[in-house]
Protein backbone atom coordinates (compact mmCIF):
# COMPACT_ATOMS: atom_id res chain seq x y z
CA UNK A 1 0.00 0.00 0.00
CA UNK A 2 2.79 2.76 0.87
CA UNK A 3 5.09 1.69 -2.13
CA UNK A 4 1.58 2.45 -4.14
CA UNK A 5 1.53 5.86 -2.78
CA UNK A 6 5.00 6.85 -2.99
CA UNK A 7 5.30 6.38 1.17
CA UNK A 8 8.36 4.75 2.40
CA UNK A 9 7.32 2.89 5.43
CA UNK A 10 8.01 4.17 8.92
CA UNK A 11 9.17 1.87 11.47
CA UNK A 12 7.03 2.19 14.70
CA UNK A 13 7.25 0.24 18.07
CA UNK A 14 5.38 0.12 21.10
CA UNK A 15 7.90 2.29 23.21
CA UNK A 16 7.51 4.69 20.08
CA UNK A 17 3.83 4.83 20.25
CA UNK A 18 3.91 4.78 24.58
CA UNK A 19 5.64 8.07 23.85
CA UNK A 20 3.02 8.92 21.74
CA UNK A 21 0.36 8.30 24.32
CA UNK A 22 2.80 10.22 27.16
CA UNK A 23 2.77 13.26 24.83
CA UNK A 24 -1.40 13.08 24.60
CA UNK A 25 -1.67 12.71 28.58
CA UNK A 26 -0.05 15.78 28.72
CA UNK A 27 -1.06 17.84 25.93
CA UNK A 28 -1.79 21.72 26.96
CA UNK A 29 -4.76 23.21 25.99
CA UNK A 30 -4.62 25.13 22.37
CA UNK A 31 -6.25 28.29 23.96
CA UNK A 32 -8.81 28.67 21.44
CA UNK A 33 -11.88 26.78 20.05
CA UNK A 34 -10.59 26.85 16.22
CA UNK A 35 -7.70 25.22 17.61
CA UNK A 36 -9.31 23.11 19.84
CA UNK A 37 -11.78 21.46 17.69
CA UNK A 38 -8.85 20.93 14.78
CA UNK A 39 -7.37 18.83 17.49
CA UNK A 40 -9.95 16.68 18.25
CA UNK A 41 -10.45 16.18 14.13
CA UNK A 42 -6.55 15.69 14.34
CA UNK A 43 -7.03 12.93 17.20
CA UNK A 44 -9.89 11.06 15.62
CA UNK A 45 -7.95 10.48 12.79
CA UNK A 46 -4.93 9.44 14.84
CA UNK A 47 -7.17 6.90 16.26
CA UNK A 48 -8.74 5.66 13.23
CA UNK A 49 -5.58 5.00 11.65
CA UNK A 50 -4.00 3.48 14.69
CA UNK A 51 -7.13 1.04 14.38
CA UNK A 52 -6.16 0.23 10.97
CA UNK A 53 -2.58 -0.79 12.37
CA UNK A 54 -3.94 -2.68 14.80
CA UNK A 55 -5.44 -4.52 12.45
CA UNK A 56 -2.61 -5.64 9.90
CA UNK A 57 -1.06 -6.69 13.07
CA UNK A 58 -3.60 -9.01 13.81
CA UNK A 59 -3.49 -10.48 10.03
CA UNK A 60 -0.05 -10.49 10.63
CA UNK A 61 -0.17 -12.24 14.15
CA UNK A 62 -2.76 -14.69 12.37
CA UNK A 63 -0.52 -15.76 9.75
CA UNK A 64 2.78 -16.27 12.36
CA UNK A 65 1.32 -18.61 15.18
CA UNK A 66 -0.38 -20.72 11.96
CA UNK A 67 2.93 -20.73 10.49
CA UNK A 68 4.39 -21.81 13.60
CA UNK A 69 1.36 -24.22 14.76
CA UNK A 70 1.93 -25.87 10.97
CA UNK A 71 5.91 -26.57 11.15
CA UNK A 72 4.75 -28.53 14.85
CA UNK A 73 2.83 -30.26 13.30
CA UNK A 74 -0.90 -29.35 14.13
CA UNK A 75 -3.92 -30.01 12.18
CA UNK A 76 -5.17 -27.67 9.65
CA UNK A 77 -8.06 -27.34 11.66
CA UNK A 78 -6.31 -26.25 14.74
CA UNK A 79 -3.74 -23.60 13.53
CA UNK A 80 -5.50 -20.69 14.28
CA UNK A 81 -7.18 -21.45 17.69
CA UNK A 82 -6.00 -19.34 20.52
CA UNK A 83 -5.28 -16.52 17.82
CA UNK A 84 -8.52 -14.27 18.41
CA UNK A 85 -8.17 -14.79 22.61
CA UNK A 86 -4.53 -13.21 22.04
CA UNK A 87 -5.62 -10.25 20.11
CA UNK A 88 -8.51 -9.97 22.46
CA UNK A 89 -6.63 -9.55 25.38
CA UNK A 90 -3.83 -7.22 23.70
CA UNK A 91 -6.87 -5.30 23.39
CA UNK A 92 -8.45 -5.59 26.40
CA UNK A 93 -11.82 -7.03 25.28
CA UNK A 94 -13.68 -9.96 25.16
CA UNK A 95 -12.95 -12.91 23.37
CA UNK A 96 -16.31 -12.32 20.60
CA UNK A 97 -15.20 -8.45 19.99
CA UNK A 98 -11.44 -10.06 19.28
CA UNK A 99 -12.92 -12.43 16.94
CA UNK A 100 -14.51 -9.73 14.98
CA UNK A 101 -11.35 -7.86 14.96
CA UNK A 102 -9.59 -10.42 13.10
CA UNK A 103 -12.21 -11.43 10.99
CA UNK A 104 -12.46 -7.75 10.12
CA UNK A 105 -8.56 -7.83 9.36
CA UNK A 106 -8.51 -10.68 7.54
CA UNK A 107 -11.09 -9.26 4.94
CA UNK A 108 -9.47 -6.12 4.68
CA UNK A 109 -6.23 -6.88 3.99
CA UNK A 110 -7.40 -10.26 1.13
CA UNK A 111 -10.58 -8.61 -0.57
CA UNK A 112 -10.90 -4.43 0.68
CA UNK A 113 -7.73 -3.09 -0.03
CA UNK A 114 -9.48 0.61 -0.83
CA UNK A 115 -11.45 -0.01 2.53
CA UNK A 116 -8.21 -0.59 4.12
CA UNK A 117 -6.49 2.42 2.83
CA UNK A 118 -8.99 4.18 3.78
CA UNK A 119 -8.73 2.90 7.40
CA UNK A 120 -5.63 3.03 7.52
CA UNK A 121 -5.04 6.32 6.46
CA UNK A 122 -7.54 7.40 9.09
CA UNK A 123 -10.25 8.52 7.08
CA UNK A 124 -12.67 5.47 7.95
CA UNK A 125 -13.42 4.45 11.50
CA UNK A 126 -13.72 0.34 12.77
CA UNK A 127 -17.07 0.85 12.81
CA UNK A 128 -17.57 1.88 9.10
CA UNK A 129 -15.00 -0.54 7.93
CA UNK A 130 -17.00 -3.48 9.41
CA UNK A 131 -20.29 -1.94 7.88
CA UNK A 132 -18.68 -2.53 4.83
CA UNK A 133 -17.16 -5.65 5.19
CA UNK A 134 -20.71 -7.24 6.77
CA UNK A 135 -22.64 -6.29 4.38
CA UNK A 136 -20.68 -7.66 1.36
CA UNK A 137 -20.00 -10.92 3.25
CA UNK A 138 -22.53 -12.79 0.83
CA UNK A 139 -20.23 -12.26 -1.99
CA UNK A 140 -17.72 -13.98 -3.71
CA UNK A 141 -14.46 -12.45 -3.70
CA UNK A 142 -14.48 -10.98 -6.99
CA UNK A 143 -17.71 -9.16 -6.05
CA UNK A 144 -16.18 -8.16 -3.04
CA UNK A 145 -13.46 -6.53 -4.67
CA UNK A 146 -16.11 -4.45 -6.85
CA UNK A 147 -17.66 -3.17 -4.30
CA UNK A 148 -14.69 -2.03 -2.42
CA UNK A 149 -13.33 -0.48 -5.26
CA UNK A 150 -16.89 1.48 -6.38
CA UNK A 151 -17.48 2.63 -2.08
CA UNK A 152 -14.47 2.94 -0.78
CA UNK A 153 -12.29 4.08 -4.06
CA UNK A 154 -13.20 7.69 -3.42
CA UNK A 155 -11.90 8.34 -0.19
CA UNK A 156 -13.63 12.37 0.34
CA UNK A 157 -17.00 11.02 -0.52
CA UNK A 158 -16.95 7.79 1.69
CA UNK A 159 -15.48 10.28 4.41
CA UNK A 160 -18.59 12.50 3.94
CA UNK A 161 -21.16 9.20 4.51
CA UNK A 162 -22.98 8.71 7.49
CA UNK A 163 -23.25 5.39 8.92
CA UNK A 164 -26.90 4.25 7.77
CA UNK A 165 -26.05 6.16 4.35
CA UNK A 166 -23.10 4.05 3.98
CA UNK A 167 -24.90 0.54 4.64
CA UNK A 168 -27.48 1.68 2.74
CA UNK A 169 -25.01 2.10 -0.60
CA UNK A 170 -23.06 -1.27 0.26
CA UNK A 171 -26.21 -3.25 0.73
CA UNK A 172 -27.85 -1.17 -3.04
CA UNK A 173 -24.70 -2.45 -4.68
CA UNK A 174 -24.31 -5.88 -3.31
CA UNK A 175 -27.73 -6.62 -4.35
CA UNK A 176 -27.34 -5.27 -8.04
CA UNK A 177 -24.23 -7.48 -8.39
CA UNK A 178 -25.41 -10.90 -6.48
CA UNK A 179 -29.02 -10.78 -5.88
CA UNK A 180 -28.98 -14.59 -5.03
CA UNK A 181 -26.33 -14.19 -2.59
CA UNK A 182 -28.63 -11.86 -0.98
CA UNK A 183 -31.84 -14.09 -0.94
CA UNK A 184 -29.50 -17.41 0.55
CA UNK A 185 -27.82 -14.79 3.13
CA UNK A 186 -31.64 -13.92 4.37
CA UNK A 187 -32.55 -17.22 4.68
CA UNK A 188 -29.40 -17.77 6.74
CA UNK A 189 -30.25 -15.32 8.83
CA UNK A 190 -33.20 -16.29 9.32
CA UNK A 191 -32.15 -19.50 10.61
CA UNK A 192 -29.76 -17.51 13.13
CA UNK A 193 -32.95 -15.42 15.21
CA UNK A 194 -32.43 -15.30 18.52
CA UNK A 195 -33.45 -13.46 21.90
CA UNK A 196 -30.91 -12.32 24.17
CA UNK A 197 -30.68 -10.42 27.46
CA UNK A 198 -28.30 -7.49 28.76
CA UNK A 199 -28.32 -5.32 31.58
CA UNK A 200 -28.95 -1.60 31.70
CA UNK A 201 -28.73 1.17 33.79
CA UNK A 202 -31.02 2.31 36.78
CA UNK A 203 -31.81 -1.47 37.67
CA UNK A 204 -33.08 -2.18 33.63
CA UNK A 205 -32.46 -4.81 31.28
CA UNK A 206 -33.16 -4.48 27.24
CA UNK A 207 -34.72 -7.77 26.24
CA UNK A 208 -34.00 -7.80 22.08
CA UNK A 209 -35.21 -10.16 19.41
CA UNK A 210 -33.42 -10.72 16.68
CA UNK A 211 -36.36 -11.82 13.70
CA UNK A 212 -37.34 -11.91 10.03
CA UNK A 213 -38.17 -8.18 9.17
CA UNK A 214 -41.72 -8.78 8.70
CA UNK A 215 -42.09 -10.54 12.25
CA UNK A 216 -40.80 -7.86 13.49
CA UNK A 217 -43.05 -5.48 12.19
CA UNK A 218 -46.14 -7.30 13.37
CA UNK A 219 -44.99 -7.36 16.58
CA UNK A 220 -44.27 -3.80 17.22
CA UNK A 221 -47.45 -2.80 15.21
CA UNK A 222 -49.57 -5.45 17.34
CA UNK A 223 -47.92 -4.18 20.78
CA UNK A 224 -48.72 -0.24 19.97
CA UNK A 225 -52.70 -1.40 18.40
CA UNK A 226 -53.25 -2.78 21.86
CA UNK A 227 -51.41 -0.09 23.96
CA UNK A 228 -53.46 2.71 21.70
CA UNK A 229 -56.46 0.45 22.52
CA UNK A 230 -56.24 0.24 26.64
CA UNK A 231 -55.19 4.16 26.27
CA UNK A 232 -58.20 5.08 24.96
CA UNK A 233 -60.29 2.82 27.47
CA UNK A 234 -58.50 5.08 30.41
CA UNK A 235 -55.89 3.00 31.06
CA UNK A 236 -53.32 5.62 32.93
CA UNK A 237 -49.76 4.29 31.89
CA UNK A 238 -48.23 5.95 29.41
CA UNK A 239 -48.10 3.99 25.58
CA UNK A 240 -44.33 2.90 25.91
CA UNK A 241 -45.49 0.92 29.36
CA UNK A 242 -48.32 -0.75 27.94
CA UNK A 243 -46.48 -1.77 25.23
CA UNK A 244 -43.40 -3.47 27.63
CA UNK A 245 -46.65 -4.74 30.14
CA UNK A 246 -48.58 -6.09 27.25
CA UNK A 247 -45.13 -8.21 25.80
CA UNK A 248 -44.41 -9.61 29.24
CA UNK A 249 -48.03 -10.71 29.90
CA UNK A 250 -48.49 -12.44 26.77
CA UNK A 251 -45.09 -14.41 26.87
CA UNK A 252 -45.67 -15.26 29.74
CA UNK A 253 -49.16 -16.02 29.78
CA UNK A 254 -50.39 -14.16 32.92
CA UNK A 255 -52.93 -11.81 33.83
CA UNK A 256 -52.15 -11.04 37.73
CA UNK A 257 -49.40 -11.96 39.91
CA UNK A 258 -48.13 -15.36 39.81
CA UNK A 259 -45.40 -18.17 40.30
CA UNK A 260 -43.63 -18.41 37.71
CA UNK A 261 -41.29 -21.80 37.03
CA UNK A 262 -38.34 -18.89 36.47
CA UNK A 263 -35.90 -19.39 39.74
CA UNK A 264 -33.33 -16.78 40.48
CA UNK A 265 -30.37 -16.42 42.58
CA UNK A 266 -29.65 -13.13 44.45
CA UNK A 267 -26.58 -13.18 46.68
CA UNK A 268 -26.56 -10.35 49.25
CA UNK A 269 -24.85 -9.74 52.69
CA UNK A 270 -26.93 -10.90 55.86
CA UNK A 271 -26.69 -7.79 57.22
CA UNK A 272 -27.72 -5.88 54.26
CA UNK A 273 -30.78 -7.86 53.85
CA UNK A 274 -31.55 -7.32 57.53
CA UNK A 275 -31.38 -3.89 56.43
CA UNK A 276 -28.79 -2.60 59.34
CA UNK A 277 -25.85 -1.80 56.00
CA UNK A 278 -25.99 -0.40 52.57
CA UNK A 279 -24.57 -2.67 49.93
CA UNK A 280 -25.55 -4.13 46.82
CA UNK A 281 -26.52 -7.22 46.03
CA UNK A 282 -25.80 -9.56 43.06
CA UNK A 283 -28.63 -10.64 40.94
CA UNK A 284 -27.33 -14.00 38.83
CA UNK A 285 -28.01 -13.33 34.67
CA UNK A 286 -27.59 -9.47 35.58
CA UNK A 287 -25.66 -8.02 38.31
CA UNK A 288 -25.11 -6.01 41.19
CA UNK A 289 -28.34 -4.67 42.30
CA UNK A 290 -29.30 -1.71 45.34
CA UNK A 291 -30.03 -3.65 48.46
CA UNK A 292 -33.58 -1.96 48.39
CA UNK A 293 -34.73 -4.52 45.12
CA UNK A 294 -32.88 -7.57 47.03
CA UNK A 295 -35.07 -6.93 49.68
CA UNK A 296 -38.19 -6.05 48.14
CA UNK A 297 -37.66 -9.52 46.00
CA UNK A 298 -36.87 -11.53 49.06
CA UNK A 299 -39.93 -10.21 51.18
CA UNK A 300 -42.11 -10.74 48.00
CA UNK A 301 -40.92 -14.51 47.38
CA UNK A 302 -40.68 -14.74 51.45
CA UNK A 303 -44.29 -14.15 52.10
CA UNK A 304 -45.76 -16.90 49.74
CA UNK A 305 -42.75 -19.50 51.10
CA UNK A 306 -40.97 -19.62 47.90
CA UNK A 307 -37.94 -18.53 49.17
CA UNK A 308 -34.90 -21.11 49.70
CA UNK A 309 -31.65 -19.51 51.85
CA UNK A 310 -28.09 -21.25 50.99
CA UNK A 311 -24.98 -19.77 53.20
CA UNK A 312 -21.96 -18.44 51.85
CA UNK A 313 -18.76 -18.69 53.88
CA UNK A 314 -15.98 -16.15 53.68
CA UNK A 315 -12.62 -15.87 55.27
CA UNK A 316 -13.49 -13.15 58.26
CA UNK A 317 -9.85 -11.04 57.25
CA UNK A 318 -10.16 -10.98 53.44
CA UNK A 319 -13.90 -11.87 52.70
CA UNK A 320 -13.18 -14.61 49.90
CA UNK A 321 -15.68 -16.95 49.27
CA UNK A 322 -14.52 -20.01 50.81
CA UNK A 323 -17.34 -22.76 51.34
CA UNK A 324 -20.81 -22.76 50.80
CA UNK A 325 -23.35 -25.08 51.59
CA UNK A 326 -25.46 -27.27 49.19
CA UNK A 327 -28.55 -28.89 49.12
CA UNK A 328 -27.38 -31.28 47.11
CA UNK A 329 -25.67 -34.75 48.20
CA UNK A 330 -23.09 -34.24 45.19
CA UNK A 331 -20.21 -32.67 46.18
CA UNK A 332 -19.49 -31.73 42.34
CA UNK A 333 -23.00 -29.51 42.05
CA UNK A 334 -22.21 -27.80 45.40
CA UNK A 335 -18.80 -27.03 44.31
CA UNK A 336 -19.58 -25.49 40.91
CA UNK A 337 -22.07 -23.51 42.60
CA UNK A 338 -20.02 -22.08 44.76
CA UNK A 339 -17.41 -21.71 42.06
CA UNK A 340 -19.91 -19.73 39.80
CA UNK A 341 -21.08 -17.19 42.75
CA UNK A 342 -17.42 -16.31 43.37
CA UNK A 343 -16.49 -15.94 39.78
CA UNK A 344 -20.00 -14.23 38.68
CA UNK A 345 -18.81 -13.96 34.81
CA UNK A 346 -16.28 -15.28 32.48
CA UNK A 347 -12.81 -15.08 34.10
CA UNK A 348 -10.76 -14.17 31.32
CA UNK A 349 -10.22 -10.55 31.42
CA UNK A 350 -12.76 -8.13 29.90
CA UNK A 351 -14.96 -10.83 28.95
CA UNK A 352 -18.08 -10.25 30.96
CA UNK A 353 -20.30 -13.23 29.26
CA UNK A 354 -22.06 -15.57 31.24
CA UNK A 355 -20.73 -18.38 32.57
CA UNK A 356 -21.30 -21.89 30.98
CA UNK A 357 -18.60 -23.82 31.85
CA UNK A 358 -16.79 -24.91 34.70
CA UNK A 359 -13.21 -25.67 33.84
CA UNK A 360 -10.51 -27.24 35.76
CA UNK A 361 -7.51 -24.17 34.73
CA UNK A 362 -4.78 -27.04 35.81
CA UNK A 363 -6.34 -29.80 33.91
CA UNK A 364 -6.60 -33.03 35.47
CA UNK A 365 -4.78 -34.96 33.33
CA UNK A 366 -1.71 -32.88 34.73
CA UNK A 367 -3.04 -33.70 37.94
CA UNK A 368 -4.78 -30.85 38.81
CA UNK A 369 -7.57 -31.16 41.89
CA UNK A 370 -11.17 -30.42 41.66
CA UNK A 371 -10.96 -27.57 44.15
CA UNK A 372 -12.49 -24.77 44.42
CA UNK A 373 -9.01 -23.27 43.96
CA UNK A 374 -8.34 -24.84 41.03
CA UNK A 375 -11.63 -23.72 39.37
CA UNK A 376 -12.88 -21.01 37.77
CA UNK A 377 -16.54 -20.03 35.48
CA UNK A 378 -16.11 -19.43 31.60
CA UNK A 379 -18.03 -19.05 29.16
CA UNK A 380 -17.84 -21.73 25.87
CA UNK A 381 -15.17 -19.05 23.80
CA UNK A 382 -13.19 -18.92 26.34
CA UNK A 383 -13.06 -22.48 27.34
CA UNK A 384 -12.26 -23.47 24.32
CA UNK A 385 -9.55 -21.01 23.14
CA UNK A 386 -7.58 -21.65 26.28
CA UNK A 387 -7.20 -25.52 24.49
CA UNK A 388 -4.80 -23.91 21.98
CA UNK A 389 -0.89 -25.04 22.47
CA UNK A 390 0.82 -23.22 24.67
CA UNK A 391 -1.72 -21.73 26.23
CA UNK A 392 -1.40 -22.12 30.11
CA UNK A 393 -3.28 -20.90 33.84
CA UNK A 394 -2.86 -21.70 36.63
CA UNK A 395 -3.86 -20.27 40.37
CA UNK A 396 -1.76 -17.73 41.81
CA UNK A 397 -1.61 -16.50 45.34
CA UNK A 398 -3.12 -13.52 46.93
CA UNK A 399 -6.22 -12.25 48.84
CA UNK A 400 -8.88 -13.32 46.36
CA UNK A 401 -8.65 -16.20 44.12
CA UNK A 402 -6.50 -15.40 41.72
CA UNK A 403 -5.28 -17.38 38.38
CA UNK A 404 -1.93 -16.36 36.22
CA UNK A 405 -2.63 -16.65 32.93
CA UNK A 406 0.26 -17.20 30.42
CA UNK A 407 -0.70 -17.02 26.20
CA UNK A 408 1.06 -18.84 23.20
CA UNK A 409 3.16 -15.70 22.57
CA UNK A 410 4.59 -15.54 26.11
CA UNK A 411 2.37 -12.48 27.81
CA UNK A 412 1.18 -13.18 30.83
CA UNK A 413 -2.25 -11.53 32.57
CA UNK A 414 -3.82 -11.68 35.70
CA UNK A 415 -7.41 -12.88 36.88
CA UNK A 416 -9.03 -11.92 40.36
CA UNK A 417 -12.41 -12.82 41.61
CA UNK A 418 -14.73 -10.05 42.26
CA UNK A 419 -14.90 -8.89 46.17
CA UNK A 420 -17.05 -10.52 48.18
CA UNK A 421 -19.04 -9.32 51.02
CA UNK A 422 -18.10 -9.97 54.62
CA UNK A 423 -20.96 -12.36 54.93
CA UNK A 424 -23.15 -13.74 52.24
CA UNK A 425 -26.17 -15.04 51.86
CA UNK A 426 -27.61 -16.86 48.77
CA UNK A 427 -31.28 -16.38 48.22
CA UNK A 428 -32.93 -18.44 45.44
CA UNK A 429 -36.69 -18.07 44.10
CA UNK A 430 -39.42 -18.33 41.50
CA UNK A 431 -39.64 -14.80 40.25
CA UNK A 432 -42.70 -12.97 41.10
CA UNK A 433 -44.30 -10.94 37.75
CA UNK A 434 -46.81 -8.77 37.92
CA UNK A 435 -49.23 -8.59 34.33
Amino acid sequence: MFERLGIHAVMVDAERVRAWTADVDHAADPGDNAARLELIRALEELKCAAEGLQADLAFDVDAAMREVAAERGVPEVRQGQGVAAEIALARRESLHRGEQHLGLAKVLRGEMPFTREAFRAGRLTEWRATIIARETACLSRKDRLEVDRRISGDAETLEQMGDGELGNAVRRLAYQLDAEAWVTRRRTAESERRVTLRPTPDVMSRLSAELPASQGVAVIKTLGEHADSLRANGDPRSRQQLMADTLVARLLGIEQPTRLPVVTHVVVADDVLFGTREEAGQLTGYGPIPAELARELTKAASKQGLAQLRRLYVRPDSGRLVAADSRSRCFPEGLGALIELRDQVCRTPWCDAPIRHRDHPNPVVAGGETSEDNGQGLCEACNYAKEAIGWRVRPSPGDRHTLEITTPSGRTYHSTAPPAPRWRVDLHFPVLVAA
